[in-house]
């Protein structure tokens, strides 16, 4: 679609306006100096740019500046910082004949529901303990990731925090139930995750920031708005900024300070309303995608795409995270609905990070959806090795696992559906086989439940209504095995480990806190789950080989073991330090007990039915070795190399005879 460049009566598409009006500098929105503020927005369609100043949120008295027109069609204003820091502001530009005004795009603070930014400093809002280190993190492969919603983290009543519901609800400590389990921040660093993943907590539309503590007022977020804000509903005090940059930035030091990263959950394939929030209300068109006949593209399903792939667009979302990671310290970012997104803004997002931090992690939906975006330039898992350093969602693994969740009654390998095997077999090797889409294992997320679609509990609740709810606990216990066994990126939904229930609800997006807050009264009940997940990831921690680095690695050290049907069983195998260690890993998702036959040796048994024994493994010394129904059994041997040795050994005589002869025959001489 023709974009209408209104100041110089030029007709511009896309293109043609990325070539004449790309923007390169680094000083959108406001820049604060040691005695001024100054503010750039771009708008090379509009004919006149002021910003409309207020003392205050709700004051109704307003000040105007005109900004001057600048390069690349910007336009910009210096302000006297000692007079209008902490003021409110829009700003109001002329477009084609008429007057549109929306808060600054680039907007790092905002009051009440987002309707004005505020020209505060973030980085003179700090809590009293503010470090730039990152908690220790060698490789992607080492993560662990929970993910989890800021408002669920805390908002039961059982989850005895003061706060609940907020940024500083979860950084309190020391939380429990009446009866002393965990909760909050405490359960989480119990739990040994490396990486929380906090579903979005910029400034979203869909919740009333000003009734915060109604229940129904409830939404996941993923309707942006201000992309560079923090969401206002959780914090103390919506219509104060400062306690929205500060409050977040507590959350963060917090998990830090228990070793835990933090990813935040960006949605940038699609805004709250194209026609209302700020992206694009200066340079109608430009920011989102169109069809052929000039509407709107729709591959979210929320109403709009935006156009990654246009220079302005790009920079924005390579802006945003970078900022993000900068002045938040965050370690990562999980990028919604990923596949609409071109494959260059990916890439470069990748190494915009890498120049910050390589550590930090991008893991994203790489779904092929419906967006005019030519096939071979959609940042979607079918791309994925035009995209390293970038990790997908595994659908085929949790599909393989659970089965469709686009169709409930569907079964899958932990429901008896064994036909499903390969595509779980390929899950637990990385998907790096020649059936995967990926090249090295850090490109995959594996996974088998996350906040959307049915929960593993309520989707076995539908697909499997004949099981009792123990038989129905062990399915689910045997899939949080198999995720945390296997090679790639491991992500658990929170709660997952205590069998989380949304009623049935396919997409809680919008039911309402009662629906969607973490039960810690049902982690109690199901402590011995809890504890089985917590110890899974300790194991993880401790073996290296179930987090294998890249795939000459898989590829040398997993093999599969033939074992039948509904058993997958594998081995990993490596010489380390003068040292055979082995381990053998048995997913029995047969309602039969399975007895099998174990190489000679002594095997020490980590893992057997539902319980993690790494601080007191039993010794096993017989052959054969019972694999109870619908549990994952893992074993471990550990023992000197002895070929390397008598290579060595070997290799001395043999010198040990040359130097012999070599001094014989001097003598001779």
């Amino acid at each position: 679609m023709a974009l209408k460049q209104t100041a110089d009566m030029l007709t511009l598409t896309p293109k043609e306006m990325d070539e004449r009006y790309a923007y390169r500098g680094m000083d959108l929105g406001a820049t604060f100096e040691e005695t001024t503020i100054r503010v750039r927005l771009w708008a090379p369609t509009a004919e006149r740019v002021v910003i409309r100043l207020y003392r205050t949120l709700r004051a109704r008295k307003v000040e105007e500046v005109e900004l001057s027109a600048a390069e690349r069609g910007t336009f910009v204003a210096e302000l006297d910082r000692a007079v209008y820091e902490g003021y409110f502001y829009t700003f109001q530009a002329i477009v084609d004949g008429q007057k549109v005004e929306a808060v600054d795009p680039y907007a790092k603070a905002v009051g009440t529901n987002g309707k004005r930014g505020a020209l505060i400093d973030p980085s003179s809002v700090q809590p009293d303990r503010w470090i730039e280190e990152r908690p220790m993190f060698h490789s992607s492969q080492d993560a662990v990731i929970y993910e989890l919603n800021v408002r669920d983290a805390t908002s039961h009543p059982a989850s005895g925090v003061v706060e609940r519901g907020t940024f500083r609800g979860l950084t309190e400590a020391g939380t429990r139930t009446k009866n002393g389990g965990l909760t909050g921040l405490d359960y989480l660093a119990d739990l040994g995750v490396t990486h929380v993943q906090l579903l979005p907590i910029y400034d979203f539309g869909s919740v009333n920031e000003a009734a915060p503590n109604d229940p129904d007022n409830y939404n996941w977020g993923y309707d942006p708005v201000n992309f560079f804000a923090p969401e206002g509903s959780y914090a103390s005090n919506a219509d104060d900024p400062k306690a929205r940059i500060r409050e977040l930035k507590e959350l963060v030091q917090a998990l830090h300070d228990r070793g835990i990263r933090v990813i935040m959950d960006v949605v940038f394939n699609h805004t709250y309303d194209a026609d209302k929030v700020p992206l694009g209300q200066f340079v109608p068109g430009y920011f989102y995608r169109q069809e052929a006949d000039g509407t709107l593209s729709n591959g979210s399903f929320c109403g709009n795409d935006t156009a990654s792939e246009r220079f302005m667009m790009r920079k924005f979302i390579i802006d945003c995270v970078t900022y993000w990671a900068k002045e938040y310290h965050l370690d990562g970012f999980r990028f919604d609905l990923m596949g609409l997104h071109d494959i260059e803004t990916m890439n470069q997002v990748r190494h915009a990070l890498d120049r910050i931090d390589p550590s930090i992690l991008i893991i994203g939906e790489g779904w092929d959806l419906d967006t005019p975006l030519p096939l071979d330039q959609k940042a979607n898992y079918f791309n994925a090795s035009q995209m390293p350093g970038i990790a997908h969602f595994n659908n085929g693994l949790r599909d393989g696992l659970k089965g469709d969740v686009q169709t409930p009654e569907d079964r899958g390998f932990i429901s008896g559906a064994f036909d499903r095997t390969n595509e779980v077999k390929r899950g637990i090797a990385g998907n790096v086989s020649s059936q995967g889409f990926a090249d090295e294992p850090n490109q995959v997320v594996s996974y088998v439940e996350a906040h959307d679609d049915l929960t593993v509990w309520d989707k076995l609740s539908v697909s499997r209504p004949e099981d009792t709810d123990e038989v129905r606990r062990k399915r689910q216990m045997l899939a949080n095995a198999i995720i945390l066994t296997g090679q790639g990126i491991p992500f658990l939904h929170a709660g997952q480990e205590f069998f989380r229930t949304k009623d049935g609800i396919r997409d809680s997006f919008n039911a309402g806190e009662v629906v969607n807050r973490l039960d810690y009264e049902r982690a109690e009940t199901f402590s011995s789950s809890v504890e089985y997940v917590k110890g899974l990831i300790a194991m993880r921690r401790q073996y290296p080989m179930f987090r294998l680095e890249n795939t000459a690695m898989i590829r040398k050290h997993l093999r599969f073991l033939e074992e039948g049907e509904g058993i997958i069983a594998y081995e990993l195998k490596r010489t380390y330090e003068g040292y055979v260690e082995r381990q053998r890993v048995y997913h029995n998702a047969t309602d039969e007990d399975v007895t099998i036959e174990l190489p000679s040796g002594e095997f020490e048994v980590l893992v057997e039915n539902g319980a993690v024994k790494i601080h007191a493994p039993r010794l096993h010394e017989e052959r054969e070795l019972l694999i109870p129904a619908l549990t994952t059994t893992v074993v471990a041997e550990r023992k000197a190399d002895y070929k390397k040795y008598a290579v060595a050994g070997g290799t001395a005589l043999t010198i040990i005879g040359l130097l012999y002869a070599a001094n014989k025959r001097r003598k001779k001489e």
